[in-house]
């Protein structure tokens, strides 16, 4: 843990703050004059990130604030101390959540920092939610989801902007910078980062991911490969806002309800409809629908399921789904029912 003083405002005008000034141009992400609360952990990407924003603020006309989440592990005794003194030097405002109980999983953890943001944004008035996420978390979230199975809308995932909630959004300016550049920044800025031990620990499987198979691909294969995964996942993130698009398109046209008793809709598919899609944009537009009326989102076996039935003999059907829906052919239809 490194202990010097914490980041002061003046600087020096470096090539990242002229990237991330650029950035933000181009990409659109934080305009003038928005209300911007910055997620800062103590590490080096949030510290590189409030020092870049903060740097920034004079052209941009920011509110910046700092908020810290708590998750009470053993590891983090201490850290919530040191960036509220970083944020009182730096004065600006500081919000600290912690956590009531302990969130033992990574998913769980990071579902209650974003409820925890959320919160704080939507209490407090902050349009935007900053986070520090590099190009090296993208190149491990891309192989982390790829390993676990996932398709093209997993390997996108870790994008510039998204929606947080109703009337605030997730901004993440640093997609572009790599871990070794924000680390070089720290030191370059003689900004106090605090070393998570957290980090080290290869129980988890990113920590594995980030430890020893990233430098791995690095030494034996690409030394470029964080930035090459990177641009998969922006290469992909385009062309599944375009396909989602165009599989809500066509499930839309594919779709007559009629009045059921027990459900709101008994809802059929035209399978000549969906015929003449691809099998892409079928299995696409099958999953966003049984998204509709299934609270879990469907497997890749129940998607398969009721792509089948596209071109499946008349009255051929699906096993039940949770909830007891199934679907079956009834001549030029599809059609979705619960046992009775």
């Amino acid at each position: 843990m490194t202990h010097n003083q914490p980041p002061t405002t003046h600087h020096n005008w470096t090539p990242l703050h002229a990237r991330i000034h650029q950035t933000l141009r181009q990409r659109g992400l934080l305009p003038k004059r928005r209300r911007v609360l910055v997620a800062v952990s103590g590490g080096q990407d949030s510290l590189c990130l409030i020092k870049l924003l903060l740097d920034l603020q004079p052209k941009w006309e920011w509110e910046l604030a700092i908020a810290h989440c708590d998750h009470r592990w053993a590891a983090d005794v201490g850290i919530a101390t040191h960036v509220e003194q970083i944020a009182k030097n730096l004065a600006l405002p500081f919000y600290l959540q912690t956590a009531s109980r302990l969130n033992e999983t990574e998913a769980l953890a990071r579902a209650w920092r974003y409820q925890v943001l959320s919160q704080i944004a939507l209490d407090k008035g902050y349009q935007d939610v900053v986070t520090g996420h590099t190009k090296s978390d993208r190149a491990e979230t891309v192989l982390y989801n790829l390993m676990r199975g996932a398709g093209s809308d997993g390997l996108q995932s870790l994008t510039w902007q998204r929606p947080l909630v109703d009337g605030v959004q997730l901004i993440r300016p640093l997609l572009d910078v790599s871990r070794t550049e924000t680390l070089q920044f720290c030191q370059e800025q003689g900004l106090p980062i605090w070393e998570d031990p957290y980090n080290q620990n290869l129980h988890y499987a990113r920590n594995r991911i980030r430890q020893e198979l990233l430098p791995y691909l690095k030494s034996h294969f690409n030394p470029q490969v964080e930035t090459a995964l990177s641009q998969t996942a922006e290469i992909l993130r385009a062309e599944v806002d375009y396909l989602e698009h165009a599989a809500f398109n066509l499930w839309q046209e594919a779709i007559i309800s009629e009045s059921d008793h027990r459900l709101e809709t008994s809802v059929r598919l035209n399978r000549l409809v969906l015929r003449r899609a691809p099998l892409a944009l079928q299995r696409r537009a099958i999953r966003q629908f049984i998204a509709t009326f299934q609270p879990k989102a469907p497997n890749f076996e129940q998607v398969e399921a009721v792509t089948t039935l596209i071109n499946a003999p008349n009255r051929s059907r699906t096993s039940s789904f949770p909830n007891g829906f199934f679907a079956k052919v009834d001549g030029n239809w599809i059609i979705f029912s619960v046992d009775s």
